[in-house]
């Protein structure tokens, strides 16, 4: 169990971050477990490895379906349990590396040659894109926000650097200014609920009003284990708060100055024109349909099966 309080710290102290990466980062660490876990108390330790990843970032879906998807492990001995977990946990990553890639193939197709593309934060499956519009010769700037408090677009500057895509990075208040200079705005999921809305990065609802009301189009790129099946029965989404001293000085908070520091926002499906998906390119309204369908969650009891209840002992 050392080796999941160790990675769960890394998820949560963000070590690990991206939605994506801390889907495959779980899996792994649960395909790792799966093979040390006792014979004679195997479900049990399972469970309990899985509730300590799912309690670090709670707003994070694709950590949840990632554990729900490999807690679904069938058997009728410890060994076909055992086995099958370690199945579902490679199936589930090379679902995460596969999707990207395929993601980057579609998405290329929205971006035109000699477009100006503003993102938000740091996003695998924008990169995907992004990268793969470049090597198919598309000359293409980036405008990438700072993503503040915690600057995650200064690494999404430095890979598009890297990659040899020309970029600007801009403070997260400058996005007015410089919309009417962009093409489009390609932005991650951190979640897709039932309704099409999206959760990802706070300021990312400001950058999609701004775009709407400059008349940008405004793109999603979400793998679809992404999207949140907990939301089709009711369900919101937790948006997760973090440690107040991300956005403010010790000193400052030792004169008593409150804080607040949301991690996510959601921004209506109103503001989004498209969710760049594996399966395809969809309109928000189809969430609903890639829950069901996709993911297979068809009914209430399905829903059951894969809820945090699951995971406790059944007396």
């Amino acid at each position: 169990m050392k080796d999941v309080l160790e990675a769960a710290e890394k998820i949560k102290n963000m070590e690990v971050r991206g939605a994506a990466r801390i889907a495959k980062f779980a899996a792994l660490t649960l395909k790792n477990f799966a093979k040390t876990a006792s014979d004679e108390n195997f479900d049990h330790e399972m469970r309990e490895a899985a509730k300590i990843l799912l309690n670090t970032r709670p707003t994070a879906v694709s950590l949840y379906n990632a554990i729900s998807y490999i807690m679904r492990y069938t058997g009728k001995i410890v060994e076909e349990k055992r086995q099958d977990a370690i199945r579902k946990a490679e199936e589930f990553i090379s679902w995460v590396e596969n999707a990207q890639r395929i993601i980057g193939e579609i998405g290329e197709r929205r971006i035109r040659d000699g477009s100006v593309v503003m993102t938000h934060c740091n996003s695998s499956s924008v990169l995907s894109i992004l990268k793969r519009a470049h090597e198919k010769g598309k000359k293409i700037e980036v405008i990438a926000t700072e993503s503040r408090p915690r600057w995650q677009g200064r690494l999404t500057a430095r890979q598009l650097r890297e990659l040899g895509i020309e970029v600007t990075l801009i403070v997260d208040s400058a996005v007015r200014y410089f919309m009417n200079d962009v093409d489009c705005v390609l932005v991650g999921a951190d979640a897709i609920t039932a309704n099409g809305a999206l959760i990802n990065k706070i300021g990312t609802s400001q950058i999609a009003l701004i775009a709407k009301e400059s008349r940008k189009p405004f793109m999603v790129a979400a793998e679809t284990y992404k999207f949140s099946p907990k939301t089709l029965y009711g369900e919101l989404v937790d948006i997760e708060e973090r440690d107040a001293e991300e956005v403010a000085p010790k000193d400052l908070l030792d004169l008593g100055v409150k804080v607040r520091n949301p991690a996510f926002d959601v921004t209506p499906r109103s503001y989004i024109d498209v969710i760049i998906t594996e399966i395809g390119v969809i309109t928000p309204e189809m969430a609903y349909i890639v829950i069901k369908e996709r993911l297979g969650y068809s009914a209430v009891e399905d829903e059951i099966k894969i809820d945090l209840s699951h995971f406790d002992e059944v007396d």
